[in-house]
């Protein structure tokens, strides 16, 4: 009668142990989208630079690979688009796109624009390749908030 628990004990144990050794779907697969909307820059919307850069979408490559997103776009639902050039988001890494004007880095990107994209109380982000195809989208319809996690 022990011997029998033991075993079973011993084969439950191994069971589980081995189903722990597995990744969890999401994190084998990983990918890229929309992390963070900041879609109310803090005080008056004046038109600054400063204050149209205080507003941006991140982007966040949750995979174990460099993805190259040259090609691929980031819009809101009017349309106003930011297409990456030569691109590639480093495995882990989040790119920043400000709607204003500035220089460029590794890890932000400007749109050079002169107005607001992201609506302050309800809009949508769509991240596609450069095919067209629609990788990933996140909404928010709140005044209460000024950005949004994705």
């Amino acid at each position: 009668m022990i011997h029998a628990r033991t075993v079973a004990c011993a084969v439950a144990v191994a069971a589980a142990a081995g189903l722990a050794l597995l990744p969890a779907q999401a994190q084998a697969a990983g990918s890229v989208h929309l992390y963070k909307i900041y879609y109310d820059s803090p005080g008056s919307d004046t038109r600054s630079n400063a204050s149209l850069n205080a507003e941006y979408v991140q982007i966040k490559n949750s995979t174990s690979r460099g993805v190259s997103l040259k090609g691929w776009t980031v819009s809101d639902a009017s349309n106003h688009r930011y297409t990456f050039g030569s691109y590639t988001l480093g495995a882990g890494k989040t790119v920043t796109v400000r709607t204003g004007s500035g220089s460029d880095t590794t890890y932000t990107k400007y749109q050079d624009r002169r107005a607001y994209v992201w609506n302050n109380t309800a809009d949508t982000a769509t991240l596609r390749k450069a095919s067209g195809t629609k990788v990933d989208t996140c909404s928010y319809n709140s005044s209460r908030y000024d950005y949004k996690i994705c």
